[in-house]
This record gives structure tokens, C-alpha cells and sequence, in this order.
């Protein structure tokens, strides 16, 4: 799947290394490094919008305390949909993580090729 990607985004000269590139070790460890930042970006952006929101709801509650049970469940329902956007987002690169998982020679070849 990423190869078809991949091949559909680069030159028609380049096309022919795409597959290549797809199944060798160079590929796979940048889809693992990149899984791995991705997850980590959604999580900070997680993190930094709820922190937002909660800053921006108590500055509310603050002026208007009338008005506290409709900001408070409103804050809780944004936090929710947050919560959702980084979750899956944290799940798609778990797949990655699977689908290279899949790709990588197994630790016995690596032992074989190194004489053990």
C-alpha cells in the first residue's frame, strides 16, 4: 500500500526504486522513526489543546459564573473530540508500526549473516 503511494507521488523515473525502497531496511526504519514522531506530535497537540481549552473555560467561569454549567460541558465535550482526533491518530501509527513490524528480517538472519 505505501508503495503504491509512494510510487504514485514520485517521478515516472524514480517509480521503478519505489517498491524497492518500500521493502528494504532504509524504508521500513523511516516509517518506524516517522510512526514514532507522529504519535508523539499527536499527543503534544492533545495535551496543548485540552490545556487550552481548560485555560480559556476558567478565564469564563471566572467572568460569567452564572454560566459555568454550559461552559463546563462544553469544555468536556471539546476535550472529548480532542481526545478522539489523537487517539486515532496515535492508532495509525501504531498500524504503521505493524505493517513494518511485518517488513523486518527476522533476528535469526541476523545472526546467521553475522556468524552465530
Amino acid at each position: 500500500m505505501f508503495s503504491l503511494i509512494a510510487q504514485a507521488t514520485m517521478p515516472a523515473e524514480a517509480a521503478g526504486n519505489a517498491v524497492s525502497f518500500a521493502s528494504d531496511g532504509w524504508g521500513i526504519g523511516l516509517a518506524l522513526g516517522l510512526a514514532g514522531v507522529g504519535a508523539a506530535i499527536a499527543a503534544l497537540a492533545a495535551g496543548l489543546g485540552i490545556s487550552r481549552i481548560a485555560a480559556s473555560s476558567v478565564e469564563s467561569i471566572a467572568r460569567q459564573p452564572e454560566a459555568s454549567g454550559d461552559i463546563r460541558g462544553a469544555m468536556i465535550l471539546t476535550a472529548a473530540l480532542i481526545e478522539g482526533v489523537a487517539l486515532f491518530a496515535c492508532s495509525i501509527c501504531f498500524l504503521v508500526v505493524l505493517w513494518a513490524r511485518d517488513k523486518l528480517p527476522d533476528l535469526a538472519d541476523f545472526a546467521k549473516a553475522a556468524g552465530g
